[in-house]
């Protein structure tokens, strides 16, 4: 659980109850589960909206089983059961039907999330003859597609207006979120990110867990003090660094706290899991969050024309200040020209939206613009492409910066390169991709292929107002 889901590889089936250590775990292909699922649950002669939102209710809840690992973080080795008191009817090596064979193959990376999250949702369902349930009534979809109701409108009969679908995720490998090694005192990157910002969620429901004041992504003496906490009051050893079993157990917490695998879910907004600005960012202040606040606003100025341009200095100026005072008014947030929480996350919101909007062209002259996502290791997308092609042009000028075949596949050579630039540029060597590098990656690129550095930003050829 850790920014922009994605769609697995395979999906890890437990044939009978989570506690049944008889029931054997088969590997299956994450589309043939999906298929396998809605051909033992709904019937392929159905009309075809209430086919594909009865598919889309199947992707997302068996996504938000991985997504928020249910299982492996309770310490099972699988990632869902076909007990249907659990989960989704599955039959291993039943026959698949056709009809909804086409269908899984065409929506099979997209799925449903409440507006202003990013987790999939807990698209709870039933039958809604034999067993109700507050979610999708599969029966009843039937009378819904039969009335003339589309997909999305009956999936919004159900789960609420405030859905959407998510459209072509990235597939990746199956890569277990623990990073394989222990986080302590000095570690930094993104899984410090994570750790910080989730103990900091559990600490308003366990007071006697301290609260870490700044996410910052490195791991110092007051996360250090949050964590033995943690372990104290969940009695695990208390060694103040993250092993396995407190990396699950503090995912295990976090997610029952924000009810990820209910329909009440309090969601996972769209900067978590990013390092946080600080309780307040103001002129005067300097350092890599003033940049990527510059970063964000300076493409939000090529599509907003009430917010100035500004230019990416690392420095709180006063360009910035206005720049921040024009967008909290079109948002209508007090105009203070700081980046407090709220500012923040309205910044953050306008610029996924942005982001989301704009082709990937790597081929253009326009330098591609920070997916809105933390790029790292394990990872295959578009963007992923994009930055080894940036990175191979930048290694004909700084030879220290290996060069990486433009495979689209995050591995231990991409993150190689990210490190060495980062390092090279005076980074935080962490080996992913946050705005601060891809902005820094994007200058440089733009400078030893153009001899210059293009500002941010795509303009579109008209103006968001």
């Amino acid at each position: 659980m850790t920014g922009e889901p994605f769609i697995p590889e395979n999906i890890v089936v437990h044939l009978g109850a989570p506690d049944d250590p008889s029931a054997m775990n088969v590997t299956v292909p994450f589309t043939d589960y999906i298929k396998n699922v809605a051909s033992s649950e709904i019937y392929p002669t159905w009309p075809e909206s209430a086919l594909r939102a009865n598919i889309y209710a199947i992707i997302t809840y068996a996504l938000n089983r991985y997504y928020t690992e249910w299982y492996p973080s309770r310490g099972y080795d699988f990632d869902i059961t076909n007990d249907t008191r659990y989960d989704q009817y599955y039959v291993h090596g039943r026959d698949i039907f056709e009809p909804i064979s086409n269908i899984v193959d065409e929506i099979f990376n997209n799925y449903l999330r409440r507006e202003g999250t990013i987790e999939p949702m807990f698209a709870a369902y039933c039958d809604g003859v034999r067993t109700y349930c507050q979610g999708l009534k599969q029966w009843e979809t039937v009378e819904l597609a039969n009335q003339g109701m589309t997909p999305y409108e009956i999936l919004r009969y159900f789960y609420g207006d405030d859905i959407e679908i998510v459209t072509n995720a990235p597939v990746a490998p199956n890569i277990p979120s623990y990073p394989g090694e222990v986080i302590g005192f000095g570690s930094a990157g993104d899984d410090v990110v994570r750790i910080q910002t989730q103990l900091n969620r559990i600490s308003q429901n366990y007071p006697a867990i301290p609260k870490i004041p700044y996410v910052t992504g490195s791991y110092d003496t007051l996360t250090q003090d949050a964590v033995r906490t943690f372990q104290q009051v969940f009695g695990l050893p208390q060694t103040g660094s993250v092993d396995k079993s407190t990396w699950y157990r503090i995912n295990q917490i976090y997610t029952g706290i924000k009810q990820l695998g209910e329909l009440t879910s309090e969601g996972v907004t769209i900067s978590d899991y990013t390092a946080d600005v600080p309780e307040f960012m103001g002129p005067g202040q300097s350092g890599a969050n003033v940049r990527v606040v510059q970063y964000i606003l300076s493409v939000i100025g090529a599509y907003y024309d009430a917010v100035p341009r500004i230019t990416i200095t690392g420095t709180y100026d006063d360009a910035t200040a206005n720049a921040v005072r024009a967008f909290q008014q079109i948002y209508g947030l007090p105009r203070t020209g700081i980046v407090d929480a709220d500012t923040w996350e309205e910044l953050y919101r306008a610029y996924k939206g942005i982001a989301d909007s704009v082709p990937v062209n790597p081929e253009g002259e326009e330098i591609v613009l920070f997916p809105g996502m933390i790029l790292r290791e394990g990872m295959q997308n578009e963007y992923v492409r994009t930055l080894q092609q940036y990175l191979t042009e930048i290694h004909t000028a700084y030879p220290q910066i290996p060069a990486v075949s433009d495979t689209g596949y995050f591995g231990p050579l991409t993150r190689n390169a990210v490190t060495a630039f980062q390092r090279v540029f005076g980074i935080a060597p962490t080996g992913y991709v946050g705005a601060e590098t891809w902005s820094r990656i994007g200058e440089i690129y733009s400078e030893v292929k153009y001899g210059y550095v293009k500002p941010a930003g795509q303009f579109p050829g008209y103006t968001i107002r």
